[in-house]
């Protein structure tokens, strides 16, 4: 994001107090001669001097965008480029984020980063509900895709063709079609794999299943996906980034593509974000031995608790401790 006429877009989470960073931009904006645009449905949050444009006006005309928020926020923001993908920095207003890099307080160097280049692009992959399933409103899911029931009453039963070849049916509380990136939210939850970020894949991840498929299936991102709503379940409701996006009757079809390199997140560091990313996993109960968790603290601190390990395995008292 060079200055002289760059512009920069601001999407903000709905109901977070983002206006700190919000001022921080702004600043930043008016030192570099640098635009700040901002969507109508956000024209009452945002002080005098922000531009504000229509949905596709900021599409246009932005050269990076920054979402203020969490996961969610940033999840939409890349959804809203899907057709123009541009460099998306996200600040962490939230709570537990795997895409959002920035601290609020880190805000003022990130930017300053942004304007020098000093960065790297992290390329997405997404999720894409077929153009044909005309009952679904939001289409593109760099998370997931789920497929469950209206209400807590009866089953969700499915059957799935993977390049147009029927593979069998799910019958059960939902099936959870997710991206790498996806794969720590919902699909973990449910007990799908956790993929690596660098692989080429989907997970097929049925929850609660009762009959038919009960295990993940990992597939190729080339496979084109295909669910079918049976006759012997309830209606189906879509969920696309955990947006409620349609429902489904009996009979009804849905298909599931991937869209290579469909956003581009910034990275300012990709070894501090993947050590962050590695603790949210931690806390996810991934297993991890002694010796791996202190590899989770600092340096600065990890050397006080290995001086700390150090004294308590040397039993030679001080010269100045007497005898006993």
């Amino acid at each position: 994001m060079g200055s002289g006429g760059s512009a920069v877009g601001l999407v903000l989470h709905p109901t977070r107090q983002v206006g700190g960073s919000v001022e921080t931009i702004m600043a930043f904006a008016r030192a570099n001669a640098v635009r700040v645009l901002v969507r109508e449905g956000d024209r009452g949050r945002v002080p005098e001097g922000v531009g504000v444009v229509s949905d596709a006006d900021f599409v246009a005309g932005v050269d990076a965008v920054v979402a203020l928020g969490g996961d969610g926020t940033m999840l939409g923001a890349m959804r809203l480029l899907i057709d123009r993908p541009v460099p998306v920095l996200g600040v962490n207003h939230g709570d537990l984020g795997f895409l959002v890099e920035v601290t609020p307080a880190g805000l003022p160097s990130a930017l300053a980063r942004l304007t020098e280049g000093d960065f790297t692009i992290e390329r997405h992959a997404c999720l894409e509900v077929g153009p044909d399933d005309a009952a679904i409103s939001t289409r593109f899911g760099f998370n997931d895709v789920v497929l469950g029931r209206p209400g807590r009453g009866g089953a969700v039963s499915l059957d799935l063709a993977v390049n147009g070849l029927r593979y069998g049916y799910y019958r059960g509380d939902a099936v959870v079609v997710s991206t790498p990136t996806g794969s720590t939210a919902y699909n973990y939850a449910a007990g799908g794999p956790v993929l690596s970020p660098s692989c080429d894949a989907v997970v097929i991840t049925p929850v609660a299943p009762m009959s038919g498929i009960s295990r993940p299936v990992v597939l190729g991102a080339q496979d084109r996906i295909r669910f079918t709503v049976a006759a012997d379940g309830t209606p189906v409701v879509v969920d696309v980034d955990g947006v409620p996006s349609g429902e489904l009757g009996h009979g009804a079809p849905l298909t599931i593509g991937s869209r290579p390199e469909a956003a581009d997140v910034v990275r300012l560091s990709t070894a501090e974000h993947a050590g962050r990313s590695r603790i949210k996993l931690s806390l996810l109960d991934l297993p991890l031995r002694p010796d791996q968790l202190l590899d989770l603290i600092p340096p600065s601190l990890r050397r006080d608790v290995e001086s700390l390990h150090t004294e308590e395995a040397d039993p030679t008292p001080d010269a100045a401790d007497p005898p006993t």
